[in-house]
C-alpha cells in the first residue's frame, strides 16, 4: 500500500490530505473502515463526514463510507486538522464579527493577537476569545472539550478577514474549499520598492529555512519546501515603496511576505524578513526621519487581509467579506502618498 500524507499543523491552511493505492491483494472492504484501519487519530465519524462532504474520492470520484474498495484503487481525502487536546480557558477578548451563523463565525482579526495556542502563547490568542464568544459548541465525537475549528490562520501582526468553523461538517466542506483552492484571498500590502510592471505571479516553493527553523524561505528549485503561488498588481505607487493586492493561489506559512522579500520587495516594517530598516530612497536626514516615524506609527509589517470569498458549507451561496484597511496601515500610506506627491521626492 503506497500512502502519501500532508498534515503540517504549521501550514497556514490547517488541513491534512493523504493519498492511498490499495495493494493488489486488497479484500473488499467498506471504504470508512479502509481508512479508519490506516489514517491515525482520525475517528469513523470524521471520515464519514469527510465523505458526506465529498471529500473522499475514489479514482478521482466521490464515494459513500459504505463503498467497497478493491486492489489498485487510488483514494484521497482532505481533513480538517485535528483540534489538539489542550486545556484552554475562555477569556473574553473583543472581537470584530463580520458575520455568524449556526455553521460558521468571520472575524476582523486585529494585529497583535495571535490566532492559535502554542510557542509561549498559551492565553489571549484568537481561541481563547472564541471559546468565550461561543459559549458553548457541541462536542465533536471522541472530544472532552469543545474547539472553535480553524482551516486557515493570519499571523500574529497581520490583520484581517478570517473564517472559522463551529460544526465538523463546516469544518470539513472548508478545508476541502481551502485545498481545492476555490477560496478567494486577497491581501494588500505595502512592499518596498516600484514594482515593475503593473501585476505578476510569483512562484517558488515555501519551506523552513536551515538556518533559522523560525523563518521560510524560497526554495527555487523545488528541492524543499511546498509548491507556492502568489499573484500580485500595484494599487498605488509612492516611489520609495508600492502598495499591492497580493492573491493567494496556495497559503503557506509567511507566504506573501517571503515571497516578497524573494523577488526584492520585503514587506515594509517587517523585521523577520528585512524591511525594518530603509531599503529605497535618500540619503537625507529628513528622510530618515520620516521612514522611523512611519514605523513607529505602524510597528509591524505592513500587511492586511482585505477579502476572504467562499462557498457557505451549509447552502453552497457564495459569500465575500471585506475588512478595511486598518488605522496604522492607512496612516502610514496616507504620509508616503503625501511624500510621493510632493517637492521632496526626488
Amino acid at each position: 500500500m503506497d500512502h502519501e500524507g500532508t498534515s503540517d499543523p504549521e501550514e497556514q491552511e490547517l488541513f491534512e490530505h493523504h493519498r492511498i493505492i490499495c495493494d493488489p491483494g486488497q479484500a473488499l472492504v467498506r471504504l470508512d473502515k479502509f481508512l479508519f484501519d490506516r489514517l491515525a487519530h482520525t475517528s469513523r465519524n470524521r471520515i464519514q463526514v469527510a465523505a458526506k462532504a465529498g471529500n473522499v474520492l475514489v479514482n478521482g470520484r466521490p464515494e459513500k463510507p459504505s463503498h467497497r474498495v478493491k486492489p489498485g484503487d487510488v483514494i484521497t481525502i482532505v481533513l480538517p486538522y485535528p483540534q489538539r487536546e489542550l486545556e484552554l480557558v475562555p477569556e473574553d477578548i473583543p472581537l470584530v464579527v463580520l458575520h455568524e451563523d449556526e455553521d460558521l463565525v468571520v472575524i476582523d482579526k486585529p494585529a497583535g493577537l495571535v490566532v492559535h495556542p502554542g510557542h509561549g502563547n498559551w492565553t489571549g490568542t484568537l481561541v481563547n476569545a472564541l471559546l468565550f464568544h461561543f459559549g458553548s459548541l457541541p462536542l465533536r465525537p471522541g472530544q472532552e472539550h469543545a474547539r472553535p475549528g480553524l482551516v486557515h490562520r493570519l499571523d500574529k501582526m497581520t490583520s484581517g478577514v478570517m473564517v472559522i468553523g463551529k460544526t465538523e461538517e463546516a469544518l470539513t466542506h472548508l478545508a476541502r474549499q481551502f485545498f481545492d483552492r476555490t477560496i478567494d484571498r486577497r491581501y494588500q500590502a505595502l512592499v518596498w520598492g516600484d514594482m515593475e510592471g503593473e501585476e505578476g505571479r510569483i512562484e517558488g516553493h515555501i519551506g523552513r529555512s536551515f538556518k533559522d527553523r523560525t523563518v521560510m524561505q524560497v526554495f527555487p528549485e523545488g528541492d524543499h519546501g511546498r509548491h507556492a503561488v502568489t499573484h500580485w498588481r500595484v494599487i498605488e505607487r509612492f516611489t520609495y515603496l508600492s502598495l499591492v493586492e497580493c492573491k493567494l493561489e496556495t497559503g503557506r506559512t509567511h507566504q506573501i511576505r517571503v515571497h516578497m522579500q524573494y523577488v526584492g520587495h520585503p514587506l515594509f516594517n517587517d523585521a523577520v524578513y528585512g524591511g525594518d530598516r530603509i531599503l529605497k530612497g535618500t540619503t537625507f536626514t529628513r528622510y530618515r526621519q520620516f521612514v522611523e516615524n512611519c514605523f513607529a506609527v505602524c510597528p509591524r509589517q505592513a500587511l492586511h487581509a482585505r477579502t476572504l470569498t467562499f462557498d457557505h458549507p451549509r447552502t453552497g451561496v457564495r459569500m465575500s467579506f471585506e475588512s478595511p484597511m486598518p488605522e496604522d496601515m492607512r496612516s502610514v500610506v496616507a504620509r508616503w502618498r503625501a511624500y510621493a506627491s510632493g517637492p521632496a521626492a526626488d
